[in-house]
């Protein structure tokens, strides 16, 4: 197919020899396979700011290092240049994020290059050599569910040792990979990352890695109901928080608060409730 505008300085640079076809198009970007040489990638196009539906919220850019002061001043008045700087680093926040993780071994898309607002990378496929499906996307036996749900929860670990926590997990954003074993094997591969956040720097990562436990716990509870009632996410964030999360913790699935402990699930509900009723109202007044 023709390349997109924003793939075309690719081209002309040699990144990219063709575009295969577009894969999808989500609240954050556009997502086309790519062949470079002899290997089928894929190019990730951000949508500009004004064009995304998912909100850059204060929440995930909290401690966000910039370049240079000048920058952080201008971020913080909303100019022009402070707007471009905050994109830019939205952007680049995916791109770190799966240097980062890679090198921890957490299982991420393999990253090539980023260029122009591009980030070109590995295309992670499933048995045919195409496009591995979402989560959302496949049926599972139970016990299926409860190896993937281990595997991933031991990701969850993996990356926080990394200081990073997703802030977005869901299974709308993690695919099932073919192993290249004969025997058929699938391993999960978390994607989409612009929105991950430092876990030692952002006052918000504790609600947000709970979240994302939960929405782990919530969707393949649907196929293993048991998994409904574990508590990996406090039990991990306790043991992180205390300096004993060790990649080969051995976890439990239960919690059990301390005295006086604030329920956190519950305030962590009223939060979300609020901060949704505040994006619907907001949306309104926009309209």
């Amino acid at each position: 197919m023709k390349a997109p505008p924003r793939l075309q300085s690719l081209v002309e640079e040699g990144l990219i020899d063709t575009v295969v076809r577009q894969l999808m198009s989500g609240k954050e970007a556009m997502v086309y396979v790519v062949r470079c040489g002899d290997e089928t990638r894929c190019a990730k196009i951000y949508k500009e700011a004004n064009n995304r539906s998912f909100r850059q919220a204060v929440d995930y850019t909290e401690n966000r290092k910039v370049k240079n002061s000048r920058q952080a001043r201008a971020m913080a008045k909303g100019s022009k240049f402070g707007r471009q700087a905050q994109e830019a680093a939205w952007q680049s926040a995916e791109v770190d994020a799966l240097y980062r993780l890679a090198a921890a071994g957490v299982r991420v898309p393999k990253p090539y290059n980023f260029f122009d607002g591009v980030l070109l990378m590995e295309l992670v496929s499933d048995a045919n050599g195409d496009a591995a499906p979402r989560l959302n996307d496949v049926s599972f036996t139970p016990e299926q569910a409860i190896a993937h749900h281990t595997t991933l929860i031991g990701e969850v670990v993996r990356m926080l040792g990394a200081g990073v926590v997703h802030g977005d997990l869901s299974e709308f954003n993690i695919l099932l990979a073919h192993s290249g074993e004969d025997d058929g094997t699938d391993f999960p591969v978390i994607i989409d990352l612009p929105q991950a956040v430092d876990a030692a720097g952002n006052n918000h990562a504790q609600r947000m890695l709970l979240r994302d436990v939960a929405n782990l716990r919530d969707f393949f509870g649907q196929f293993a109901p048991a998994l409904k009632r574990t508590a990996y996410g406090p039990e991990i964030w306790s043991l992180y928080q205390a300096g004993l999360l060790e990649n080969d913790t051995v976890l439990t699935g239960q919690y059990k608060p301390a005295p006086g402990e604030v329920d956190l699930g519950s305030v962590m509900r009223e939060i979300d409730d609020a901060r949704d009723e505040e994006a619907a109202r907001r949306l309104r007044m926009a309209m």
